[in-house]
């Protein structure tokens, strides 16, 4: 950027309407900071339900992410590396979940892994296993909506990996597999970390999926969002209470992420 760019200054109308939009994301915050009940957050956030509700929830979203890098990674090398004619295709479906509504994408979930569905009448009569309103079905539902964040983000990462280190590492009688462990994934490493981190995020925000596939079963579906959903109405102090984590781990991912999002340290 040159210096006359660089040193010009914003027009004053410029500076009002930034201010209007960051005030927009800033006020939400701050009532949500204003209402909370300090005298009782200790006691709200250490409940028998609050806690089973953070324990659902690490479990579940961990699951998640682990099932987003395991299931993601291929899929992100696929669509990076190799063309065939369904890549846009399959580049669409990955995308999906992240423009569909929740709640739909519970209602998709429930025609494919319900008792009747495509793929769940199959386990219920084979393995008599019922994903619905189940910790494995709230597992089914957060990584369905956490794992396009690794594919997109690995994938990305994928292309900006120079293809020449490994065509030298191959000459230089490097196997697949040595070429992949020892230049590839070092290379992408920061990807995958950083995909992973998203995916978590978003498995431990997710709510609209959750609560219509897997139900809101306290110590069985039950997690952080759902617990707040449930709270609101008898006890608000706890829902801002538990809210209140859920901000601090959003914004604790912004700052960790920051650097790769916006080139800043």
């Amino acid at each position: 950027m040159s210096k006359r760019r660089a040193g010009q200054r914003p027009s004053w109308a410029l500076l009002v309407m930034a201010g209007i939009a960051a005030v927009f994301f800033a006020l939400p915050l701050l009532g949500l900071i204003g209402r909370a009940s300090w005298s009782t957050l200790g006691r709200d956030l250490t409940s028998a339900e609050s806690l089973s509700a953070f324990r659902l929830s690490l479990i579940c979203s961990v699951a998640a992410a682990g099932f987003s890098i395991v299931l993601g990674f291929p899929l992100a090398w696929v669509l990076a590396r190799v063309r065939f004619r369904a890549r846009p295709l399959i580049r669409g479906l990955v995308l999906l979940p992240l423009v569909l509504p929740p709640v739909v994408g519970g209602v998709a979930l429930l025609t494919a892994f319900s008792r009747r569905g495509l793929a769940g009448s199959l386990l219920y009569e084979w393995a008599g296993i019922q994903l619905t309103y189940s910790t494995a079905g709230a597992v089914l539902a957060e990584t369905f909506v956490a794992l396009p964040f690794f594919v997109i983000t690995v994938e990305a990462g994928l292309r900006a990996v120079d293809s020449r280190y490994e065509e030298v590492a191959a000459t230089l009688g490097a196997s697949r597999w040595h070429c992949f462990r020892h230049v590839t994934l070092p290379l992408v490493a920061p990807s995958v970390v950083a995909g992973g981190v998203l995916a978590w995020a978003r498995a431990l925000g997710e709510f609209g999926a959750t609560i219509t596939f897997a139900g809101n079963v306290e110590g069985r579906t039950q997690t952080l969002p759902l617990a707040v959903y449930l709270f609101l109405d008898s006890r608000p102090d706890a829902a801002i209470a538990l809210s209140l984590v859920l901000l601090l781990a959003a914004l604790a991912v912004i700052v960790l992420l920051r650097e790769r999002w916006m080139g800043e340290a």
